[in-house]
């Protein structure tokens, strides 16, 4: 799900990468810079992720994969997201257990995401606000968080227009 405008999600638009082949060629970069390997099969796993449009789970991933050759054992293609989730380049949606593209690959960041319950879409909203507020009242609380994923679930505008409440 892309917001009209993506500035309306993301407050410094120009630190993401949006568009799919820019987005690889971004981490490509940053792999570089930090003496990683974007392996062909990593990349092949990105690349799906980043031009899916929506998330994916990790099984449909997999269907995805299969190529002439056959299929691609999952232990493989689970290497290539850990590695992917390692290094900041994908987030993980727990609640739907599927994985989007981060479109701030340099960065590891916790980011708020908005979940469409139609069609499955996710936008990335970066509010260092929400974070910074989340992290306060845990301290408040005498917890120390080790990771934060904010997923909230509701209905896009796209499909509140399209009567699909």
């Amino acid at each position: 799900m892309k917001p009209a405008n993506p500035s309306q999600a993301c407050h410094h638009p120009e630190h993401h990468v949006h568009e799919p082949t820019a987005y690889i060629q971004e981490v490509g970069k940053v792999c570089s810079e930090r003496g990683l390997r974007l392996t062909p099969l990593r990349e092949r796993v990105l690349r799906l992720i980043a031009s899916a449009g929506k998330p994916l789970k990790a099984y449909t991933l997999l269907d995805m994969m299969h190529d002439g050759r056959g299929a691609v054992a999952p232990p493989t293609v689970y290497r290539a997201l850990d590695f992917l989730l390692d290094n900041g380049f994908i987030h993980k949606l727990e609640s739907i257990n599927a994985f989007v593209g981060c479109h701030q690959p340099r960065s590891h960041h916790s980011v708020p995401f908005l979940i469409c319950d139609r069609c499955q879409v996710a936008v990335e909203l970066e509010d260092e606000g929400v974070t910074r507020l989340l992290i306060q009242q845990a301290n408040a609380l005498g917890f120390v968080p080790q990771a934060q994923t904010l997923e909230v679930h509701g209905v896009c505008a796209n499909c509140s227009q399209d009567g699909q409440l």
